[in-house]
């Protein structure tokens, strides 16, 4: 049997009953600090698209945003600069931004230099 998820003593289906002030005083002060100024404008649209469309694959650049409780479930794409990576929000994601899972940065593999990388590599025939 899979453990129920809380987070600071909510079940999922109590946080998205819970207002967005109420849900600020539970996350910590960065997020909270952010949802107190406000969101943007793309943001608000961003919110108010997935709430009508909550199946729906919606692109975005806001990596700001905070999960709030209300966008559970949606399937985003997160623009990390180059591509728009699939995320879909689960419960656990709650009170984080969408940037920290759209990683910008891939794995670097090093492997043998190339042809012209050492002074010794000049006299290595590339046929």
């Amino acid at each position: 049997m899979a453990r129920e998820f809380y987070y600071k003593g909510k079940t999922p289906d109590e946080l998205k009953e819970m207002t967005l002030e109420e849900f600020s005083r539970i996350i910590p002060s960065r997020s909270r600090r952010s949802l107190k100024r406000g969101f943007t404008e793309r943001q608000k649209k961003l919110i108010e698209q997935v709430k009508k469309e909550p199946e729906k694959f919606h692109k975005t650049h806001e990596r700001d945003l905070v999960i709030v409780p209300s966008i559970i479930g949606a399937n985003l794409g997160i623009f990390n600069g180059k591509e728009f990576l699939r995320v879909a929000v689960t419960p656990e994601m709650v009170g984080h931004r969408l940037g920290e899972f759209s990683l910008t940065r891939g794995r670097v593999k090093h492997s043998n230099p190339g042809a012209g990388a050492t002074r010794g590599s000049k006299h290595i025939p590339l046929k």
